[in-house]
């Protein structure tokens, strides 16, 4: 075949798109981890160093608030990540991110000790229901170290698992999002029944400390919220190096021409299996910081509509842009903590409004919107000069 001709060559990183970076630019990114580094500083100094009785002073509920979406930041990114710069459309995210969960609050479980209601070592939920002994899968779940591991691996392995045979099918488009979706269903009506060990409906709650320290203690919570904004900015600069990457690159060309990309000699299938294994672990992360923040985790946090939700994060923000889910993730929840209070039953009807806008007027979301209001406001300068 002739050189010259780019459609038989590998795509270099000139010829794809250069993801990443989004319409904010090099400073806005630089804005933003800005931004997050004083929110980490300054958030546990107005909680624990202010008086309750001065106006500067942040509640323990704003501070858990605040932690609760910096953890559904995080799942926003790892969303962008494979639907954004990847074009693949989950709708069982929400299940990775209950898993983590899940891993962390057996640990909160077991440390609660003999201070439960039936001062039992095993956790209330189980005396209730007339266990005798631990399953064998919460052997070890005492150990901090070993929680952790299970809500990285735990999500990781079924992702990797799931994802190799729907990707080696080649299922793709509308058909991976209903499977996905009915991956995460089937997860919460299994984690619903009693016998499987996990709570039930009620799921996991009354934690008393993590790692020796009271859970409830301001401190414990300014520490939890640190930690979930110092994985926020790590996770961040993570997928910003990885879509800028001739890696990340690859994933936009599969977005755009998966064909093309495998006319190209790349192999599409360990790409997109990377990227949904990577994605699935950040959401299991987030999971592991939620829950001892908000104080429980239930099959609830498996439900296919929160996933859906997630998706809207995203839409809202911006696709495959870095910040765009971050703005999204914060308004939608920031909206939805202010609804459920004010209008209670007003919030599915706000939600399903956003979606509407963001599909027919905001095509990419509030920071593409954002850079027109800029662009336009640019030419208008320059008509007038």
């Amino acid at each position: 075949m002739n050189a010259a001709n780019p459609a038989v060559h590998p795509p270099s990183a000139a010829q794809l798109p250069v993801p990443g970076h989004g319409p904010l630019g090099q400073r806005g990114m630089a804005a933003v981890l800005a931004a997050l580094f004083v929110l980490v500083v300054l958030v546990p100094v107005l909680n624990l160093a202010v008086p309750a009785d001065s106006a500067l002073h942040l509640s323990a509920s704003t501070v858990a608030l605040a932690g609760k979406i910096m953890c559904y930041m995080m799942v926003a990114l790892a969303m962008n990540l494979i639907w954004g710069y990847t074009g693949i459309l989950s709708l069982g995210h929400g299940l990775f991110f209950a898993l983590g969960g899940y891993a962390m609050g057996m640990y909160l479980m077991r440390s609660i000790g003999r201070e439960g209601v039936y001062q039992s070592d095993l956790p209330d939920f189980m005396v209730f229901l007339d266990w005798k002994e631990l399953p064998w899968y919460w052997s070890f779940t005492e150990h901090f170290w070993y929680a952790a591991l299970l809500a990285v691996l735990v999500p990781g392995v079924l992702a990797l698992v799931f994802g190799f045979f729907a990707f080696r099918s080649r299922i793709k488009g509308v058909y991976f999002s209903i499977i996905t979706q009915a991956l995460t269903l089937a997860a919460m009506l299994l984690f619903f029944r009693n016998e499987t060990g996990f709570g039930g409906n009620n799921g996991f709650t009354d934690f008393k400390r993590i790692l020796g320290f009271s859970i409830t203690a301001p401190e414990t919570r300014a520490t939890l919220f640190a930690l979930s904004g110092a994985m926020l900015i790590a996770m961040l600069l993570f997928v910003r190096w990885l879509t800028g990457s001739k890696f990340g690159r690859i994933l936009t060309a599969i977005r755009d021409a998966e064909p093309r990309v495998m006319f190209c000699g790349y192999q599409p299938l360990y790409y997109k299996l990377t990227v949904w294994t990577i994605s699935a672990v950040m959401c299991g992360i987030a999971g592991a910081l939620y829950v001892p923040q908000v104080g429980i985790i239930n099959p609830g946090e498996m439900s296919p509509a929160n996933s859906i939700e997630i998706a809207v994060w995203v839409a809202l923000g911006g696709r495959a842009t870095l910040l765009g889910p971050l703005f999204g993730a914060g308004i939608v929840n920031g909206a939805k903590s202010w609804f459920t209070q004010a209008f209670p039953d007003m919030w599915l009807f706000f939600l399903g409004a956003l979606f509407i806008v963001a599909t027919l007027w905001l095509p990419n979301g509030v920071v593409g919107l954002w850079q027109q209001l800029r662009s336009k406001w640019q030419a208008n300068k320059e008509d007038a000069a």
